[in-house]
């Protein structure tokens, strides 16, 4: 079973996302921010990593670069799911390493067809 990391700093938005994830098949873990995913990382590298933007502690794009500088963290396929919609945002995102990119609010099928397109489904 694969294993996601759903970084979110809302309760809510994790736990709709647990539901959509495991009827999908994966295997779940949560992190309220991007130090604590960080830290989830350095234990066991999920297979993909559904990432918010705006967190305390550490924003989800720091926590990208973060990811990506360590070992095995190009790994993991990260789709960053956020309010965030500008084309810079966007922008930025896929420079610093992300494979996809979703907009809140989503929900099955969005997720399910960007999970297909990077190759985890």
């Amino acid at each position: 079973m694969k294993q996601c990391l759903v970084v979110d700093d809302s309760r809510v938005i994790r736990k709709v996302a647990r539901q959509i994830l495991t009827e999908l098949a994966f295997d779940i873990a949560e992190a309220g921010d991007g130090q604590e995913a960080l830290d989830q990382c350095r234990q066991t590298m999920p297979d993909a990593i559904l990432l918010d933007w705006n967190m305390p502690v550490m924003s989800g794009i720091e926590f990208l670069r973060a990811l990506r500088m360590e070992e095995g963290g190009q790994t993991p396929i990260v789709v960053f799911c956020t309010t965030e919609n500008d084309i810079s945002h966007i922008t930025e995102a896929i420079s610093a390493g992300a494979n996809e990119y979703i907009m809140k609010p989503f929900d099955r099928e969005i997720i399910e067809a960007k999970f297909s397109e990077v190759g985890l489904m």
